[in-house]
């Protein structure tokens, strides 16, 4: 496969300003399981378009408005869950996840300093997750893999220490993903982010009590697989997610994400499911409290 010509960072800022219109709201409010509220100010720009002396606050407004009350914002390296950490002190509407992501971890120079500064995260309050942590052997070679392993251990083990959610990262992995979780024994509450597994790998989670949360990918329409996983999922254990500002559902794929945009992916998951949209937003809500505790 050839390299892309643009980089990530080159495609937001092609795309950055050219936000979709909002959705019709939804019938009852839901979260936003995972989101990067940082990256998608600083690389697509505020939600809503135009400027903003509040970029967060009015992303979180404009949420609001269609029905997406709650965000989790989602920590990928020691300075992002810092300020995940920060915001979710600050907004009401926000809960922070901390953690080094996969990718991340094989890049550290000293990977046992990051992880301490993860645990010190990790005991603040409104902290209430553990992720997104796990392994990607998509973007990360076989020289990378066990700096990926051991992160992903010692994330777990933190996850259980101080009782948070664990959000895990999958990426091409699942069996490894599996191996570890019974290795090390999983916590209470665990969360595949972006689920991008077939119906098999579905049942395997489904029976371990895991929750998945479906991203946009779910509306693409080569997703057949994501649509089979999903159909087959109990409806108390399906979360919601955009992971911000990147897999856009369709009709607007290829231009940023934000929280607002949920409502998209949230009816193409009662078309799937064939769930009653007002029943499947009241079980994703609970759900989400479940997850990750009252806001």
């Amino acid at each position: 496969m050839s390299e892309p010509t643009e980089s990530r960072r080159e495609r937001a800022a092609r795309r950055a300003g050219e936000f979709p219109p909002a959705p019709e709201p939804l019938p009852r409010p839901v979260l936003d399981s995972h989101t990067h509220l940082d990256i998608t100010v600083s690389e697509a720009g505020v939600p809503g378009g135009g400027p903003s002396d509040d970029p967060v606050g009015t992303a979180i407004a404009l949420a609001t408005k269609v029905g997406v009350d709650r965000l989790v914002q989602v920590g990928v390296d020691v300075a992002s869950s810092r300020w995940g950490a920060d915001t979710a002190d600050r907004y009401p509407a926000v809960l922070a996840t901390v953690a080094l992501h996969p990718n991340e971890a094989p890049r550290l120079a000293d990977l046992d300093e990051a992880l301490r500064q993860i645990e010190s995260l990790a005991a603040r309050d409104r902290v209430r997750g553990i992720g997104e942590t796990g392994m990607d052997f998509f973007r990360t070679g076989d020289e990378g893999r066990a700096a990926q392993e051991e992160s992903f251990r010692a994330h777990i083990a933190i996850a259980k220490r101080y009782g948070k959610a664990l959000v895990i990262h999958d990426r091409d992995a699942h069996a490894d993903v599996l191996r570890i979780l019974d290795d090390e024994g999983a916590p209470d509450r665990v969360v595949l982010h972006c689920f991008s597994g077939d119906a098999d790998f579905a049942r395997e989670c489904v029976r371990r009590g895991y929750l998945l949360s479906f991203a946009g990918t779910v509306t693409f329409g080569s997703a057949t697989a994501l649509r089979e996983a999903a159909a087959l999922t109990p409806v108390d254990q399906i979360l919601v997610e955009t992971d911000a500002p990147y897999l856009t559902p369709t009709p607007h794929r290829g231009r940023p994400n934000a929280s607002y945009l949920i409502p998209l992916t949230v009816r193409a998951l009662a078309a799937t499911t064939g769930s009653d949209l007002d029943e499947l937003c009241a079980a994703i809500s609970a759900t989400g409290d479940r997850a990750f505790g009252p806001w």
